[in-house]
């Protein structure tokens, strides 16, 4: 965990870095919506196939989503700040050739070349943000970011269908170039930042086959029936597996899936990412279909639930890092009955309310899988943790959508009931986990040792005349210490013969048990000094100094 700064305050550089990030994430969020509504548009304009068409959006998001691991690392290996300054050129250029695409295949080309530097620019943002600001701010400034992306992930079908009709389609590609451009302009005054203990060579076999993973994981998701795309991703996983095993640089490091709060938040910020899509298409659509709104009158009114999710990113940067899974599990059961409740709800004020609620708490549940990663990892590596992270989310968020269609009831319209019901299952998983966790390991652990006989070794200490071994199960089994450690607490307990030794040897130097003479002048090193203090602030008693007294005396 992160320790506190003294003025953690950000300088000039860091509000350059929050500017650059946020602006970029700004881009990369509202092109991946903005032509939702514009498609049938587009297919007009450009004579495609109704089979090609929806490419212009799949795309962009398989490229942004299959890259971002790749992405991450690069970033860690040859410098967050110029993969970041990269990904927004990229962007603005292949934004350009968007806007001039004369026919629809050119155009399919240019996106997932777009998606390409939307790759770039998310993973290697965030890192940069995180090693620019002070640890007392990374959070806040991360949540401020992430506030602007989710505005525009509201804002961007709205806008993108009121310029497609109003103007034009190319003008959805048109904005976003002055934007990225300023946010480049802004990256180049940050500072620079790499992970110092990398190499300077990218694991290309692992880069392969994470960019497999992740685009097989996508196409299966979006269409469930075909398990063919599952058996490749399951098989391309195997050998990404082994050859991150066997690479001295591995493009992700297999420990970070051993952190049990990564994972959790991760996978919990992929519920809610597909969630949160599945809120935007299903509200807009009822607007529009059930009650007879137009698309502008529909975007008018869904500016509160817009904004509700735009704050959640702020409210997220403001958690703790130790409260972001307690947090998390709460967010998603208030979503998943804000969920529940706008499909139950009669009347647009009671659809309004509950979609307002609903988002924002998976607003600060999005917010959350992205600032409570990067503060339970390695900074040296938070390119590649934020990496995996939003590869996760976005190759997922098709599931929202698949999830509405399979809760509709009689052709009767998208459903939020299954979107909802994985939400509060996801909720649940994470309280049981954590409880069993706390429970087991800090609980069960004494009371099976009561239960065995082995509680407290008074008894047995004073049957077979070992003295006073008030030592615990917990010290003596666990299951944080390693085992030396518990080998030797055991030897402690069961052989006092040194502790007594000690005591003889301390009586004949006339230096008391805590390291001090009977004339009050200490007589230990400056070491051993030391290294008692450590010891002595985890014990109970004020008149304790040594590991020895913390053994005969605060247990």
């Amino acid at each position: 965990m992160p320790k506190s700064e003294p003025h953690p305050h950000l300088d000039a550089r860091a509000r350059w870095a929050l500017a650059a990030v946020a602006t970029g994430a700004f881009c990369v969020q509202l092109d991946s919506f903005a032509l939702n509504l514009a498609l049938p548009v587009v297919r007009d304009a450009l004579h495609g196939s109704a089979t090609a068409t929806p490419w212009v959006v799949s795309g962009y998001l398989l490229a942004a989503g299959s890259l971002m691991p790749v992405a991450g690392r690069l970033g860690d290996l040859y410098g967050r700040r110029r993969m970041l300054t990269a990904g927004l050129a990229l962007f603005g250029v292949t934004a350009v050739l968007c806007a001039l695409a004369p026919s629809l295949p050119l155009l399919v080309t240019a996106r997932v070349l777009q998606g390409a530097g939307g790759a770039l620019i998310m993973p290697a943002g965030l890192a940069l943000l995180t090693h620019a600001c002070p640890p007392g701010r990374g959070r806040r400034a991360m949540g401020r970011a992430l506030g602007l992306a989710g505005l525009a992930t509201v804002c961007g079908p709205f806008l993108g269908g009121v310029l497609a009709r109003s103007v034009s389609w190319r003008a959805v590609f048109w904005l976003t170039v002055p934007l990225a451009l300023a946010a480049a302009l802004c990256a180049r005054r940050a500072a620079e930042s790499r992970d110092p203990e990398a190499g300077q060579s990218l694991d290309g076999v692992g880069a392969i086959a994470a960019t497999g993973v992740v685009a097989c994981l996508a196409r299966w998701l979006e269409h469930a029936a075909d398990w063919g795309w599952a058996v490749g991703a399951a098989l391309i996983g195997a050998l990404f597996v082994r050859a991150e095993r066997r690479s001295s640089a591995p493009l992700v490091d297999l420990a970070l899936f051993r952190n049990r709060p990564y994972v959790a938040l991760t996978v919990a910020g992929a519920v809610a990412n597909s969630a949160t899509v599945a809120l935007l298409y299903v509200v807009p659509w009822t607007l529009q279909r059930a009650e007879g709104w137009s698309v502008l009158e529909a975007g008018v009114v869904f500016v509160a639930p817009a904004g509700a999710l735009a704050v959640g990113g702020p409210l997220a940067g403001r958690v703790r890092p130790g409260a972001a899974v307690p947090v998390m599990a709460l967010c998603l059961a208030s979503g998943a009955v804000a969920l529940a409740a706008t499909t139950r709800g009669t009347g647009t004020l009671a659809l309004l309310t509950a979609a307002t609620a609903a988002a924002a708490a998976l607003g600060v549940a999005g917010g959350l899988a992205l600032t409570g990663t990067q503060a339970v990892v390695r900074r040296e590596r938070a390119g590649e943790a934020s990496g995996v992270t939003k590869a996760v989310m976005t190759a997922t968020a098709g599931v929202g959508l698949a999830l509405t269609d399979a809760g509709a009831d009689g052709g009767a319209g998208p459903s939020l009931v299954l979107p909802a019901a994985v939400c509060l299952a996801t909720a649940a998983a994470l309280v049981v986990a954590r409880v069993l966790r706390l429970r087991l390991v800090r609980g069960l652990v004494p009371v099976v040792g009561r239960v065995l006989g082995l509680g407290r070794a008074l008894v047995l200490g004073r049957v077979l005349g070992l003295g006073r071994a008030l030592i615990s199960v917990r010290s003596l089994v666990s299951v944080r210490a390693p085992v030396c450690v518990r080998a030797l607490r055991l030897v402690r307990v069961l052989l006092p013969v040194g502790r007594r030794a000690d005591r003889r040897r301390m009586d004949r130097c006339g230096v008391d048990r805590c390291g001090v003479d009977r004339c009050g002048v200490d007589r230990r090193g400056a070491g051993q000094r030391q290294a008692d203090r450590r010891r002595s602030a985890q014990c109970r008693s004020a008149q304790c100094r040594s590991a020895r007294c913390r053994t005969d005396r605060c247990e």
